[in-house]
């Protein structure tokens, strides 16, 4: 099997980015709070390297249109405009957790951090399974612009 480089590699930092979410969700459970805030540090490094990644293929080359069975073609449409819609919240969640976080407003932070945790596991669970559609389960469609991998047209 061959596996296409540049979305393995923006796939795998995305995953990293999610473990080192969760080393740092046991870091602060055990209350060391510099090691936590190190962790989570490395996992947003490692969540801006995965959309430099994303962006840069997106721009550069385009992105890969669904290559699967046409049956099921719009279930896998479904799940990565969810996907997509987790992805940016999750995104935007963390960019203000991160600043509640630096502008030591520690209450709301640990308000908003499990909530922002939550959401960037299930975004890099789905996009594991998005890429696992796109390049593991089935061979790629066509690469283009990416309005047309998403909606077909």
């Amino acid at each position: 099997m061959s596996l296409p480089l540049l979305p393995t590699i923006s796939t795998f930092f995305i995953v990293l980015s999610a473990i080192l979410v969760a080393i740092g969700w046991r870091l602060v459970a055990k209350k060391k709070y510099k090691d936590h805030k190190k962790a989570m540090i490395s996992a947003a490094i490692s969540a801006l390297i995965f959309f430099i990644f994303y962006a840069s293929r997106t721009i550069f080359v385009g992105n890969t249109s669904f290559g699967g069975p046409e049956d099921i073609k719009i279930y896998y449409t479904v799940f990565l405009i969810f996907h997509i819609i987790l992805a940016t919240t999750g995104a935007v969640f963390g960019i203000v957790t991160l600043t509640l976080a630096f502008k030591r407003k520690i209450k709301k932070h640990r308000k908003v951090g499990p909530i922002t945790s939550i959401i960037w596991f299930f975004t890099a669970i789905t996009g594991v399974l998005v890429y696992l559609l796109l390049y593991v389960f089935y061979h790629g469609g066509e690469t283009t612009s990416l309005i047309k991998a998403i909606l077909g047209f």
